[in-house]
């Protein structure tokens, strides 16, 4: 299915709520790819996806060599995947981090949003693959059954790809 941009951005909106945390993956200096758990701080109006982190971090070091990004999001549970491409930028803005702030990123940053080490990653969404099967667990194992029972092929009703 085709979207329109605004509607592009919606529906990605809406698929990485459900989410919220994805496999943050980047290349290593070894060309390869290192993923790790993050949790999304926003998607934008632009359909950029925001994060948090050290500014010394590991992966502000990769990203510096290479802003390439990868994103994946996964919820078993609801039958909801996505895949993200994107490129990214380290963003030292106060105003930005004061607006994005949720108190409990005190877990990972004990010194609040003032502090010094404390960043914002911005990834440029260029476009997103997604599975959304609509159902639980169980609604996606009846289709199954029923697919075999009618000897169908079964087959997701919601994928797709949207361009932002």
């Amino acid at each position: 299915m085709e979207y329109a941009k605004e509607d592009a951005i919606k529906k990605f909106k809406d698929l990485v709520h459900e989410v919220n945390i994805c496999m943050f993956t980047t290349i290593d200096d070894h060309n390869r790819l290192f993923s790790r758990p993050m949790s999304t701080a926003k998607i934008d109006e632009e359909g950029n996806a925001w994060f948090f982190t050290n500014e010394f971090s590991e992966k502000i070091q990769e990203v510096s060599r290479d802003n390439s990004v990868y994103l994946i999001y996964s919820h078993p549970g609801k039958n909801i995947y996505v895949n993200v491409k994107g490129t990214c930028a380290v963003i030292l803005n106060r105003k930005k981090i004061d607006e994005l702030w949720n108190p409990l990123l005190k877990a990972w940053f004990p010194g609040g949003k003032d502090d010094p080490k404390l960043c914002l990653v911005k990834v440029v969404t260029e476009e997103a693959n997604y599975w959304n099967s609509n159902s639980g667990s169980m609604g996606v194992y009846f289709k199954m059954l029923k697919a075999i029972a009618n000897r169908e092929k079964y087959t997701e009703k919601d994928v797709g790809k949207l361009k932002l």
